[in-house]
């Protein structure tokens, strides 16, 4: 690996261990009292204590992990292995699970190399630098990661480890990195279609190779990460499947993500008020509370629903990477499928949390370094995105270095994408575009400047969050129809472009042909 590359990665990981002492949300106890957890009890009781609201709710690969870290925080202090010990957080305590993630982070920057080397991008180039530097410093993962408190970057790690290997063509490898992936954090569904069409067209179907026994062998390594994950669970499946899917927890989170449904909570709430239609029920969606609801005036929303929307909205962009994606394409068109199924996902599914859009994000960071329409896309969406996990860090000690790293990772990433694509109209911005941009310094002047002043803190003190999330869905609604619709019409160039070098290479062809029976007819005849 160039030596450049780790340079990087070494002063990232400086910048990580300086965050260690940030304020840290309600997911560090969640993570203290999984060590607890899979420290103390029997594995069998793993998924069914409730001493804290905060139960274990990922696969179990990540209790094994968890059970791991736990082996070395003994020796660090044991009081933050007492299941009883809740928000337990000494200063120990702290520094160990901080630099867990610095540590586990290892395998993000060794993912995100094997990206950058598998999409062919010369090392030691600037589009190398911007690539390394755009994943290192990930402003996203710096604010979920090491401020807010999870373990992100390393799942992320296994992602681009398989999206590496697949696009090397080491197929099973792939499918089984995958596999392992989901068996630690389960929202990776999300990308599932995407891999499997891909591998069913590339693998399983492809020219030269036994379909069924192709099938045969991703099965097998498909289903041998469940088996290990799941099988010592076996009996008390049930239980482990109510933890990982806790369909009880409404729509929407306590803070709405800034997808559809944002918006469809705000349409029934302004319905209502125009309306004047009081919530029978009592439970509101701006309570910030996790909860079920319903809404007063629109129709109710139930999780087959956001599963059935999910599919359609999928449906597109699957078939086009399985039906009018050639190989030569398919490499490119299937980071772009990744984006599109996670965004899908991310707009219609059920209870979804705000960190969830790095799932958009991140392999946006890969494409935008291949061609401009992408790199605009990955900018507009990373203004927006990395915008809408400000409340993620609402300490008012945390706010100048919010903005600061936001202000910073969205600057060199603007500079970057200019440098690589120079004078290209695809990154070009329209007015109504710059405008929207903009538009995002009215927020923080709303939230720390007119809201204190008119007293609207006590009064209304969702409208922060509500503004945030409404205004952001926006942008990532933009986001989603205008991306989906340059990856549908990319086939479309294709063939055009393919059609007219054929036309003209049979009229090159039509020309010689004239050309030469000309000359035949033009020389004399031998005698």
């Amino acid at each position: 690996m160039e030596s450049h590359f780790w340079k990087i990665f070494t002063i990232s990981s400086a910048v990580k261990f300086m965050l260690a002492a940030s304020p840290h949300s309600t997911d560090f106890e969640v993570h203290r009292n999984w060590l607890a957890i899979t420290h103390s009890l029997p594995m069998k009781d793993w998924y069914y204590d409730e001493t804290s609201e905060w139960t274990l709710d990922y696969p179990p690969f990540f209790a094994y992990f968890e059970w791991l870290l736990s082996q070395v925080a003994h020796y660090v202090d044991p009081q933050m292995l007492v299941v009883k010990n809740l928000n337990y957080a000494s200063t120990a305590t702290i520094y160990f699970q901080r630099c867990s993630v610095i540590v586990t982070d290892l395998l993000y920057s060794y993912g995100a190399w094997r990206c950058l080397r598998a999409l062919n991008i010369p090392k030691r180039s600037q589009r190398h630098f911007a690539g390394e530097v755009l994943l290192l410093f990930n402003v996203g993962l710096l604010f979920v990661d090491h401020i807010h408190f999870q373990y992100n970057g390393f799942l992320f790690g296994l992602l681009f480890l398989s999206i590496s290997l697949l696009l090397e063509e080491r197929y099973l490898l792939s499918a089984f990195t995958f596999a392992v992936l989901l068996n630690f954090k389960h929202i990776f569904l999300y990308m599932a279609p995407a891999f499997a069409f891909y591998l069913l067209k590339f693998y399983c179907l492809d020219v030269g190779r036994n379909p069924f026994i192709s099938i045969a062998k991703l099965g097998v390594v498909g289903l041998t990460p469940f088996v290990a994950s799941f099988g010592p669970f076996y009996d008390d499946l049930p239980q482990v499947v109510t933890r990982l899917f806790p369909f009880k927890r409404g729509l929407t989170h306590a803070y709405w993500a800034p997808n559809f449904w944002a918006l469809y909570n705000t349409a029934d709430k302004v319905a209502a008020r125009l309306l004047h239609i009081k919530n029978p029920s009592g439970s509101t969606t701006t309570s910030g509370l996790v909860q079920e609801f319903e809404p007063i005036v629109l129709p109710n929303i139930t999780p087959r629903t956001t599963f059935v929307l999910t599919v359609l909205f999928m449906l597109p962009v699957l078939i086009k990477l399985f039906c009018f994606t050639t190989k030569s394409t398919s490499k490119i068109n299937f980071l772009r499928a990744v984006v599109l199924c996670s965004c899908a996902s991310f707009m219609f599914g059920w209870h979804v949390h705000e960190k969830a859009i790095l799932m958009c994000l991140l392999p946006l960071s890969l494409l935008c370094l291949l061609h401009p329409a992408d790199a605009k896309y990955a900018f507009w969406l990373g203004v927006v995105g990395y915008f809408s996990l400000f409340p993620l860090l609402f300490q008012s000690n945390l706010l100048l270095l919010r903005y600061s790293l936001y202000l910073g990772y969205i600057a060199f990433m603007y500079g970057q994408l200019v440098r690589l694509h120079p004078n290209s109209p695809d990154l070009k911005m329209y007015l109504i575009e710059d405008i929207y941009i903009f538009g995002f310094l009215l927020l923080p002047v709303y939230e720390h400047l007119l809201s204190p002043i008119l007293g609207l803190q006590e009064k209304l003190p969702f409208m922060p969050l509500l503004l945030t999330s409404l205004y952001c869905s926006v942008g990532v609604i933009s986001f989603f129809i205008s991306y989906y619709l340059h990856m549908l019409d990319l086939s479309h160039r294709i063939f055009l472009r393919s059609t007219s070098d054929l036309l003209a290479k049979s009229k090159l062809n039509e020309k010689l042909k004239d050309k030469v029976k000309s000359k035949a007819k033009s020389k004399p005849k031998v005698q």
